[in-house]
């Protein structure tokens, strides 16, 4: 038998951290059973890419906008161990499939929510993509340029490990004691808790600004590393969605390229990047992040690891005391002292009381 043999897992997540996460446990033994919307998820459209990520799973369809395909979740989550979503902070409430209601059905169940900069923060409802995850937490080099096609996308896969462990441990306890959880993981949180493990002596320090380096193009318009006037870089995260492309390109003035569709867009990859890399090179980095941002863009800036221990994000969300994982009925103990050498001799195991 495989380690988790019996487990079951619902399965609501798409793109990548998600699938990943489930796919961990599936490889494990889990039963995990995949919710898609009606036509499937759009990761279905990269064949080679889905078919590598949702290995050992079982697919159903379900329309959860629908009062029959909310039900039949529903159902489904009550005789689950697992329940494993990728919205954006509320949308699993609006849908009827929140942590709350589904627990309320199912006091055992390990409710695991997987998003950008988690359930909540001043960051939580700001959209992104891998590269601003990787900004945010301090994990890009100064000199980071746009990435390619065939970079790993660290972000998405850190989180998917650390979720998979997070979703194994609290399963654990609720096997033990009958109690569930609700597991808040983002994905920035978990590169950003690296990032706080490195000694500040040696992470990269702030360099001097410089005249820029030619603008290389990322695998789609508006995805990548983009140098502003102030000599400092911002980063983008539009892969196909259109509404986040034309708010990208409201904000920047180039609003003749806001209606281009997904398809156009790949046809005119350097073109259109090109156009986005000389509107932000106008801006200083501060312009670019407030008119980004004020649009609604997936953009982030490239932080120093000093940049992002000061960052209310990550201080609000605890992330570099108490680590990346934020559960609500088992909550991770803080950091505590570090033992000298040879300290405990002669002790063994701590009671439970301990």
């Amino acid at each position: 038998m495989a380690p988790l043999d019996g487990l079951r897992v619902l399965d609501l997540t798409m793109w990548r951290p998600g699938p990943y996460t489930t796919q961990l446990l599936a490889q494990l033994g889990a039963d995990v059973l995949k919710v898609e919307p009606p036509g499937g998820e759009p990761m279905r459209m990269f064949q080679g890419h889905f078919d590598l990520l949702n290995r050992r799973k079982r697919s159903i369809v379900l329309d959860l906008k629908s009062d029959e395909g909310r039900e039949r979740c529903l159902e489904l989550a009550k005789d689950a161990e697992v329940f494993v979503e990728g919205f954006r902070p509320g949308v699993a409430d609006r849908l009827g499939v929140g942590d709350a209601v589904l627990r309320a059905r199912n006091p055992r169940l390990v409710y695991c929510s997987i998003s950008g900069y988690g359930a909540d923060g001043p960051l939580a409802q700001v959209p992104g993509h891998d590269v601003n995850y990787r900004a945010y937490a301090a994990t890009l080099p100064p000199d980071a340029v746009s990435p390619s096609l065939e970079e790993l996308p660290v972000a998405d896969m850190a989180a998917a490990t650390m979720a998979a462990f997070a979703i194994t441990a609290a399963c654990l306890k609720a096997r033990t004691t009958g109690e569930g959880d609700r597991i808040d993981l983002g994905m920035a949180d978990v590169l950003a808790h690296w990032t706080s493990t490195v000694p500040e002596a040696t992470r990269p320090q702030p360099v001097e600004p410089a005249a820029p380096a030619p603008h290389v193009t990322g695998p789609v318009p508006g995805y990548g590393v983009y140098a502003t006037k102030d000599g400092l870089k911002i980063t983008l995260g539009v892969v196909s969605e259109e509404r986040l492309w034309a708010a990208t390109c409201r904000a920047l003035g180039l609003d003749e390229a806001a209606g281009v569709p997904f398809a156009e867009r790949l046809g005119r990859v350097a073109e259109l990047d090109a156009g986005v890399a000389a509107a932000i090179a106008r801006l200083t980095r501060d312009e670019a992040m407030e008119r980004l941002s004020a649009a609604g863009a997936p953009v982030a800036p490239l932080l120093t690891g000093a940049e992002m221990l000061d960052l209310d994000h990550f201080r609000a969300r605890g992330v570099l005391d108490a680590g990346p994982v934020r559960t609500s009925a088992h909550p991770p103990l803080p950091g505590g002292p570090v033992a000298g050498l040879d300290e405990h001799r002669g002790q063994g195991w701590r009671h439970l009381t301990d």
